[in-house]
């Protein structure tokens, strides 16, 4: 837990040096989680290192470009200030991975979770369990995560068409600090796939990326 701590601690000390360049002087890795009970963790290989090199582009971030990729049971995990989970099918996590991944989340850092479609019945019970008397909150558009950085005045964005549901962005807070989102009915990370990967305009995967950017944003600096 130390290593977020500091990762704070540093965060908080470049906004009172360099409040123009949060990033400037910081390098940071995110993650890919690793889980448990047959469902493609690995989905959308080349996402998150897409969704790096645009933050870095517009955020201005020092953020490594390659992803990480970390078990949810390992203490590795406080190694990453951001960790994303995504896929299609079941997951499972024990007593012992709930309790690292609270303990993390609680510790400073943030998980993005996204629905690749197909994960929800199985994701959305878990994550409700996963903080003590806390459960996921449906974010208004009026949230700030929506104006972090890029303006999304309608909210969470559609990125791909699976059940014709709007798309939905979930959270967890813990001491008043978003510490989790979950969207719902968006498919982000197809958006921040390589072009070729399903063909979508860069209208839309401008899009996916800009939302994703505004999440990382608000994970590493609060607004």
């Amino acid at each position: 837990m130390n290593l977020i701590f500091l990762h704070l601690f540093m965060r908080l000390l470049l906004l009172l040096l360099f409040p123009i360049g949060l990033f400037a002087q910081v390098d940071y890795q995110f993650a890919v989680v690793k889980y448990n009970g047959g469902g493609d963790w690995y989905a959308n290989p080349s996402s998150l290192n897409n969704l790096i090199a645009f933050c870095n582009s517009e955020l201005k971030a020092q953020v490594d470009p390659k992803s990480g990729t970390v078990e949810i049971g390992s203490d590795d995990i406080f190694q990453y200030p951001f960790i994303h989970l995504t896929g299609h099918g079941n997951i499972v996590i024990d007593d012992a991975e709930r309790k690292n991944l609270a303990n993390y989340l609680m510790a400073g850092g943030f998980l993005h979770v996204d629905d690749n479609y197909g994960m929800d019945k199985f994701i959305r019970p878990l994550l409700n369990q996963l903080l003590p008397n806390t459960e996921l909150e449906e974010l208004g558009a009026d949230n700030p995560i929506f104006s972090s950085f890029f303006s999304f005045p309608q909210g969470l964005p559609k990125i791909h068409e699976h059940d014709a549901k709007n798309p939905q962005a979930f959270a967890l807070y813990f001491g008043g600090r978003m510490v989790l989102i979950y969207t719902f009915e968006s498919d982000l990370g197809d958006g921040w796939e390589d072009a070729d990967v399903h063909n979508d305009s860069e209208e839309t995967r401008l899009k996916a990326l800009r939302m994703g950017a505004n999440i990382v944003n608000y994970a590493l600096t609060g607004q």
